[in-house]
């Protein structure tokens, strides 16, 4: 199949990147991709975990798994949670999903560019999502003064903020959640998305899961998935006050978890130790990672507290056209930006990934824009000769405006809203060899 055929498959996709499974079976199931778009952690499962986990396989996939209770009796006697406030999940998206049909109302305000099942999931429903944008000349970063008086402004009745953001690694400390907690009690719901909190400096201190138990109207949602870099495993749970929880719970269907789930679960009080060194591995993989991409001429690199990082391409770049031909000649898959509301094709979500995995990625932006590449370890032979992106004599369209969408205002640090966006600031995994051989013939 032609490597064209490959990118079609995002311009299908209108919220999410094509799973990998689509772009394995579009580019012939034969190569390996550098996947810098899916946000897990690259570090565990450890080797020894997942042989345990493939010597296993047989009885996993042909025994129904314990109910929901069972498993999550077992992750609360892990984090020390009483069962009665917690409600695990098929994925975050699934307690999305209940969150969304169960406890909002009528409207819903959330800071956007965000994770897109917070405004998506609601309009689909037929409420109204109230967004509030995120000022680029701040750094996208969140001012809960500005998004309490937005609240206000609108009437929401409930609200949403993910900590650390999504896609923009942004976090709020526990003290300014807990006083913007404290300004929205009044309302129906207030949920704090702490998806990739474990990802953070000091990340368990930063939690609000032990404040939300003793309040009526908040939930806090965390993710097992993106942690222990199992997205295919499908799970998450949710912390609250016992009677929201129980809500949740009660619509769940009894085996909404897989024996996968179950096993994972099970095996983690040995593997406690293997999974902190992960995520301290993630923290030093952040930095390195923001400091080489900030050598790049042009780029403007936002600091991060998640495993992953928002990146504005030089001017005049496009991240559509970056996306595919990073695909197509170098084998590494982005995240592109431009279907995020709040957010335009000028940017693209990086996941942190190890440092050779970093130094192909920085070499094959270098090459797509520029012309030239950095030397990297055991670099994949060269593609066919192409212009460099920003050097072609026609030039390329710019990057799209951030997405308009009903509700959508902007912020300008004293609460006051309606008006128009601020300006931009001035500015040892797979090699992905076999991807580029494949999608380079067939073009």
């Amino acid at each position: 199949m032609a490597a064209g055929n490959v990118t079609a498959l995002f311009r299908a996709s209108t919220a999410h990147s094509p799973s990998y499974f689509s772009l394995d079976r579009a580019g012939g199931g034969t190569g390996e991709i550098t996947d810098f778009c899916i946000p897990c952690n690259p570090y565990f499962p450890t080797p020894a975990m997942f042989d345990e986990l493939g010597g296993r396989l047989r009885e996993i996939l042909t025994y129904y798994p314990s109910s929901a209770d069972t498993i999550t009796a077992e992750l609360c006697r892990l984090l020390g949670l009483n069962p009665q406030t917690v409600a695990m999940g098929n994925g975050s998206t699934e307690l999305i999903t209940w969150i969304d049909h169960l406890l909002v109302r009528e409207s819903l305000a959330v800071p956007v560019p965000t994770f897109g099942r917070w405004t998506d999931q609601p309009m689909e429903t037929g409420k109204r999502v109230d967004m509030l944008l995120l000022p680029e000349a701040r750094g996208f970063a969140l001012d809960p003064s500005s998004f309490v008086q937005f609240i206000r402004t609108r009437g929401s009745r409930a609200a949403v903020i993910c900590n650390p953001n999504n896609p923009d690694g942004g976090l709020l400390t526990k003290q300014q959640v807990l006083s913007l907690l404290d300004e929205l009690q009044d309302l129906d719901l207030v949920v704090v998305d702490e998806s990739f909190l474990e990802f953070a400096d000091g990340g368990q201190e930063t939690s609000v899961a032990a404040e939300a138990v003793l309040r009526t109207n908040v939930i806090v949602l965390r993710s097992l998935g993106k942690n222990f870099g199992l997205h295919g495993v499908r799970f998450g749970y949710l912390v609250a006050h016992p009677g929201l929880a129980g809500r949740i719970r009660d619509a769940l269907p009894k085996w909404n978890l897989n024996s996968f789930a179950e096993t994972v679960v099970f095996m983690m009080a040995e593997h406690r130790h293997e999974y902190a060194q992960s995520l301290r591995q993630v923290g030093r993989d952040r930095e390195e990672m923001i400091w080489r991409l900030s050598q790049v001429p042009g780029m403007t690199v936002y600091p991060s507290q998640g495993n992953f990082v928002y990146v504005r391409l030089p001017e005049g770049a496009d991240g559509s056209v970056l996306r595919d031909r990073l695909l197509a000649e170098h084998g590494v898959l982005i995240r592109e930006c431009g279907n995020k509301i709040g957010s335009s094709s000028r940017f693209v979500r990086l996941v942190v990934r190890p440092e050779p995995d970093v130094q192909r990625l920085v070499s094959a932006m270098e090459q797509v824009l520029y012309g030239r590449q950095t030397p990297v370890q055991a670099p994949a032979p060269p593609p066919e000769p192409v212009q460099p992106m920003l050097a072609q004599a026609a030039p390329l369209a710019l990057a799209q405006q951030p997405v308009a969408a009903h509700g959508l205002a902007a912020a300008d640090g004293r609460g006051r809203t309606g008006l128009p966006a601020p300006r931009a600031m001035d500015a040892g995994y797979t090699s992905g060899a076999a991807i580029v051989d494949r999608l380079i013939a067939q073009a």
